[in-house]
Formats: structure tokens, C-alpha cells, sequence
């Protein structure tokens, strides 16, 4: 039977989309959803083989699957210099090819443990971990071990950390960490708080963990997280460590200092500013006076100077460890002058004084040229102080739902450069006490004082804190309402602040524990908890 033309293209086009149909895996549409994950079903040469030499390995699975993330994913322990090439990637086939780049080290087990990065082609279910093993020895080594990690300072920590034993041999140092791949590795995974090793040998071993930026197994102190054990652990062993991972302060270094204006420099730094020292060596005359002071953002030290003429400015930068040496030549620039801002945008807390920020430092001010009156327009009594060189605070008794008018005349306030304000007339108001939750929390089950505890919103700002020296109920008082989160850190030298770890010095980060569940802090509520140390 002969068709008109059109009608055996129309033929054609329903076999062609028949066969597609037909020979695509999975199940008719409106049928069960395809769960199963792929499974392999051989491997050249197989997996868990002896005497292994092989540049190639082909694994085959029971279906058509896809790579991803792979350089990501893939774990190979220990690590190769040089990482194996997988493929195919970007098109589905039913096997994968590894192709080995370096040269192995004899009589050792590897492992090679793919993560998430193998899915079957339709539905994308992972392959979950699955691990090819192989040694090129007479026999595999078989111990495990498994633990956990935690963030010094998050309530959750990284997913993907590298965690990593080395042999404790005559080559290893403490240094080892920054020059050499470990011995053994692991990681989370997306698990985020659990690592396990297998097919390790017996020995004795320096356990650490990265949050390796550069994916490279050697510890960066600029970029990457550390975690530790202070002690060498020796396999075989049923004990579950943690380890907690903490970012260090980098290791000082002074930056070359640059000009920021006719009488400032901007002295920049790495690591911690504390016992850093600026010292001018071009010759002064005794008119000759400077301030220094920090930027609360930025790694920045600001040099402000006055009665000196120079074309070049010669300083010396210290700390304990470290001397540099720095020049900088001069350029006509523009002076800084008295710029004044609130701190607070809105209404004044009840609890806390009205404060003006200078971006120039203070020098002194004059209350007799200050004045604080109410809505009535009745004057009332006020503090006023420097609360620090580029901090001024006015405080005075607050009423809730009150307005306030604080005058400022000319020359209430001097900076450094003998600069003076300008007429200031602030307008503030205050809430009322309802507009406010308030929270009393107990720490009678805490076990070592001092404390820091402080209340954090849902960006991981710190919003109030709090030192407590002893068993009590903390108070807090005037709290927005919004969802907070507790932090409590255990301030063992007593500091009033938290303080990170030190590889070198071995030394962990102190402590830090969470309130389990976040609170709901709502307007006019009293909140009672209990804080119980684990």
C-alpha cells in the first residue's frame, strides 16, 4: 500500500519518538518515581585487588550515569600528587575511566571514596560514597577510625573539611602541615559533623582537620580553618575524638604605610595590631604631637600628626617578634576636618547614653556649652564624657515615651587639629517600656566562671552581651523583639572576650556552648531559661 508523501513523514517522526520512548530507562509517565541509585557491577582491575599496578581503572554500572563535582567530590587517600583524570564528564555512559598520573607508593592501600559525585542519568540519585579500594602491597590494611569536627565559633560547622593523619616517623615536625600531604584523608562530606578513615595501618599519628580553601591538604593560616589534637593518637584505637576547628590570627606583618591625607597615614597590618608600635624616626621638633588610632573594620591603623614640615616621613614599625622600616614621601592633600555622627539611628535605648562619633580624634569638650532638655523644654541634668579618642557620650536619667533636645553651641567639642563643632540641635525621642521583651536567664548549671554571654540575631550579630563572674540570673533588659540566639563563651583568661586557638602553641580555642533552641523575644514579655553546660 502506497501513503502520500506527507503522510510517511508523519509515520516516520511517530516511529522515531516510539523508539526514543521505549529505549529511554525509567517509567511511564504518571508511573512510580525512579529511586534507586546506580550500582556498580565490575571493575578492571577489581575493586580491593592486591599488587595493584594498573594506570587505568574501568568501574561499569547497571546504568547510564553522569559525574559531578568530582574534583570537588573525590577523596583519594593518601592523596596523589598528581589527581587522577575521571571521565568521561558531561556525558552519560554506563562506565567511568580513572586514569592514574603519578607514581604510587609501594605496600600501601588506597582509597579512593567518590562522594556524591556519581548519579544515575534521570533522576540524579547519588551513588552515595562509594569507595574503590586497592593496595599495592601483598595484603589491604583494615583499621578505622571515626570522629567528629566542630566550629569554635558557629553553631554549625563547614561541610567538605578535610580531616587528616600523619605518620609520626623521624620526618615529621610540627611544620609538616604547611610543606607535606598527611599520610591518611578524609572528610565530612556534606555529613558536616561526622569523618571516618579506612584500610589504615597500625602506628602512631598527628590528627588534624583544614577547611582546606585551596583543596590543595596543606594549611594555609590566611585563608584556611584549623582543628587539632594536642596529642598523638596510635591505631588501632576505640576512641572517638572531636576536633574543633578555629580560624588563627594570621602572623603579623606591617604593610607599607600610605598617605590618607595632609596630616594622616594609613598604617595597615595582617594579623593582630596588639603590641604594635609606631615610632617616627625623621627628627621632630617639640611641637611635634600624634594620636593613632583603629579602624573597626578594616586591618587599618590611622597616624594622625601635626606641627611638621617634611617631604618624607621615616617610621619604624614593632611588635614583640618583628621591626620594619618604612618611608613615606608626602603629596599635597586635603586636611581632615571635625565631621560628627550618631551612633544610634531611631530612638535611644532607655539604658544607654546618647553618643557622637568623630572621625578625627577628640581632644576635649566643654559641658558648660552642652545642654539636655525634655519635651517641656526644662533642662536636666547630664554627663558628658570622652569615652574614648574618637567617642563622646552624653547620659542623663530617660523616661519611656519621652522626647529629649540636646544642644550643642559652638566649641562644645575640640578635636586634635583644634577644629570645634558647628551649632548642633538633636532631636531624640524614647520608646515606651512595652516596646521591649526581656530575658532572665539562669546559670546556676554553668560550671566554670567567668562567662560571656551574648544574645545573637539571625545574621550572627553580636546584639548585647554580657560578663558574668559568677552563679546568677543575667538580666537583659530593653531587648527588641525579634528571634535571638544565646552564645555562651567560657572566658578562661579572663579577658572579657572570646579568643581563637594557636597551632604553634598548641593551644585550643576557648570554649563556646549554644542555647539549643533559638528564643522568641516578644514585645512586653518577661522570657525565663536555664543555661545547662554540657
Amino acid at each position: 500500500m502506497k501513503f502520500p508523501r506527507s503522510h510517511q513523514l508523519i509515520l516516520f517522526v511517530f516511529v522515531i519518538l516510539t523508539l526514543a520512548q521505549c529505549a529511554k530507562r525509567g517509567t511511564p509517565e504518571g508511573g512510580p518515581k525512579d529511586l534507586l541509585p546506580p550500582r556498580m557491577t565490575e571493575a578492571i582491575p577489581d575493586t580491593f585487588s592486591i599488587r595493584f599496578t594498573a594506570k587505568k581503572i574501568r568501574i561499569y554500572f547497571d546504568e547510564f550515569v553522569r559525574l559531578k563535582d568530582v574534583q570537588k567530590q573525590l577523596i583519594i587517600s593518601p592523596p596523589m600528587k598528581y589527581f587522577p583524570e575521571v571521565r568521561p564528564q558531561g556525558l552519560p555512559t554506563k562506565y567511568i575511566d580513572i586514569l592514574i598520573r603519578d607514581t604510587l607508593l609501594e605496600n600501601t592501600t588506597y582509597t579512593m571514596n567518590f562522594g556524591q559525585s556519581i548519579e544515575d542519568n534521570n533522576e540524579g540519585n547519588p551513588y552515595s560514597f562509594f569507595k574503590y579500594v586497592f593496595s599495592t602491597g601483598e595484603y589491604l590494611d583494615s583499621l578505622t577510625h571515626t570522629g567528629t569536627i566542630k566550629d569554635a565559633l558557629l553553631k554549625v560547622p563547614d561541610n567538605f573539611v578535610t580531616v587528616m593523619l600523619y605518620e609520626v616517623d623521624d620526618k615529621f615536625n610540627d611544620s609538616i602541615i604547611y610543606k607535606s600531604p598527611p599520610t591518611y584523608i578524609t572528610s565530612t562530606l556534606d555529613s558536616a559533623v561526622v569523618y571516618t578513615f579506612e584500610n589504615m595501618k597500625p602506628g602512631t599519628y598527628f590528627l588534624a582537620a583544614l577547611k582546606d580553601k585551596n583543596n590543595n591538604y596543606l594549611y594555609n593560616q590566611k585563608t584556611d580553618k584549623i582543628g587539632f589534637k594536642k596529642e598523638f593518637i596510635t591505631l588501632p584505637t576505640d576512641s572517638v575524638y572531636g576536633l574543633t576547628l578555629f580560624k588563627e590570627i594570621n602572623t603579623f606583618k606591617a604593610l607599607r604605610p600610605t598617605q590618607a591625607s595632609a596630616n594622616r597615614l594609613i598604617f595597615g597590618y595582617e594579623g593582630s595590631p596588639e603590641n604594635m608600635k609606631i615610632d617616627i624616626l625623621t627628627p621632630t621638633n617639640k611641637d611635634f604631637e600624634h594620636r593613632i588610632t583603629a579602624d573597626k573594620t578594616k586591618d587599618t591603623l590611622y597616624y594622625w600628626f601635626k606641627n611638621i614640615e617634611a617631604d618624607t616621613l621615616r617610621f619604624k614599625v614593632s611588635n614583640e617578634r618583628k621591626i620594619d622600616t618604612f618611608a613615606v614621601p608626602f603629596k599635597k592633600m586635603k586636611k581632615d576636618s571635625l565631621s560628627l555622627k550618631p551612633t544610634y539611628s531611631g530612638n535611644l535605648p532607655l539604658n544607654k547614653p546618647y553618643y557622637l562619633e568623630s572621625e578625627t580624634p577628640f581632644e576635649k569638650f566643654d559641658a558648660a556649652k552642652i545642654s539636655v532638655f525634655n519635651r517641656d523644654s526644662i533642662p536636666i541634668p547630664f554627663q558628658a564624657k570622652l569615652d574614648s579618642i574618637q567617642l563622646f557620650s552624653i547620659d542623663f536619667a530617660k523616661v519611656e515615651g519621652q522626647r529629649y533636645n540636646i544642644k550643642l553651641l559652638p566649641g562644645a567639642l575640640t578635636d586634635f587639629y583644634d577644629h570645634t563643632n558647628d551649632s548642633l540641635n538633636i532631636k531624640i525621642a524614647t520608646k515606651n517600656d512595652r516596646d521591649f521583651g526581656r530575658l532572665n536567664l539562669d546559670l546556676k548549671f554553668v560550671k566554670q566562671f567567668p562567662v560571656v554571654v551574648q544574645l545573637l540575631n539571625n545574621a550572627g550579630k553580636v546584639i548585647t552581651e554580657q560578663v558574668v563572674a559568677q552563679s546568677k540570673i543575667a538580666e537583659f533588659l530593653f531587648l527588641d523583639p525579634m528571634k535571638y540566639t544565646i552564645r555562651v563563651i567560657y572566658d578562661t583568661n579572663k579577658n572579657g572576650k572570646w579568643d581563637t586557638g594557636d597551632y604553634f602553641l598548641k593551644r585550643q580555642p576557648e570554649r563556646i556552648e549554644y542555647f539549643p533552641t533559638e528564643l522568641d523575644i516578644r514585645a512586653n514579655w518577661d522570657v525565663f531559661e536555664t543555661f545547662i553546660s554540657n
